[in-house]
C-alpha cells in the first residue's frame, strides 16, 4: 500500500507491519552545502537540533530534536552510522524509545544547480510513521530555510500546518 502524497510532502510506503516514510526535494544549493547543513553538528543544531557525529561508517550519532513538545530524553535519538559516503549518503539507525528501530538515509544527487535530496525513514509501524510525515516534512522545511539563510519556520507551527491541509 502506497499513500497519495506526493514525493516532496512525503510518501509512505506500507509492506506488512512496517513503513517506509519517503521524501524527495530538489534544493537550489550545491551538494556540498546541503551535506554540511546535514552532516555538521553546528549546522546541524540550527535546524534539527542538538547533534553529535562521529563522521565515519560505524560511528556514532546522538540527536536530540528540536520541536516536540517531549521530554529530551523522548526526543533522543542514537545510532550507529550505516553508510557514511561524503558527499554523497549519509545512513544510520535511528533508536529512539518512543518508536521502533529503525534507519534513516540521506542520500544527494547533483541536480543541475542544485541538489536532489532523498530521504527515507525505514522500519516504522504504519501509524507512527503517519504520525512523522508532519514533523519530518517540517524538519525538511527548516533545512530548506537553513540553507536560504531564511527564518526558519516553527516546527510546532509548520507541522500543524502541514496536518490542516491535508484534512477534507
Amino acid at each position: 500500500m502506497v499513500s497519495p502524497l506526493s514525493e516532496r510532502d512525503g510518501r509512505i510506503s506500507v509492506d506488512g507491519e512496517r513503513a517506509v516514510l519517503h521524501f524527495e526535494r530538489r534544493l537550489p544549493f550545491p551538494v556540498e552545502a546541503v551535506w554540511a547543513a546535514i552532516t555538521d553538528p553546528a549546522q546541524r543544531r540550527l535546524w534539527f537540533g542538538e547533534t553529535a557525529i562521529d563522521p565515519r561508517e560505524g560511528g556514532s550519532i546522538d540527536m536530540v530534536a528540536d520541536g516536540p513538545p517531549l521530554p529530551p530524553e523522548r526526543k533522543r535519538m542514537t545510532g550507529r552510522i550505516l553508510v557514511w559516503d561524503p558527499p554523497h549518503v549519509l545512513e544510520h539507525e535511528w533508536k529512539q524509545p518512543i518508536v521502533e528501530d529503525g534507519v534513516v538515509r540521506y542520500e544527494l544527487v547533483p541536480d543541475r544547480d542544485g541538489t536532489l535530496l532523498r530521504f527515507s525513514h525505514t522500519g516504522l509501524g504504519p501509524r507512527i510513521a503517519g504520525g512523522f510525515r508532519g514533523g519530518t516534512h517540517a524538519y525538511l522545511d527548516r533545512l530548506e530555510a537553513h540553507l536560504a539563510g531564511e527564518t526558519l519556520p516553527d516546527w510546532t507551527v509548520r507541522r500543524l500546518e502541514i496536518i490542516e491541509s491535508e484534512k477534507p
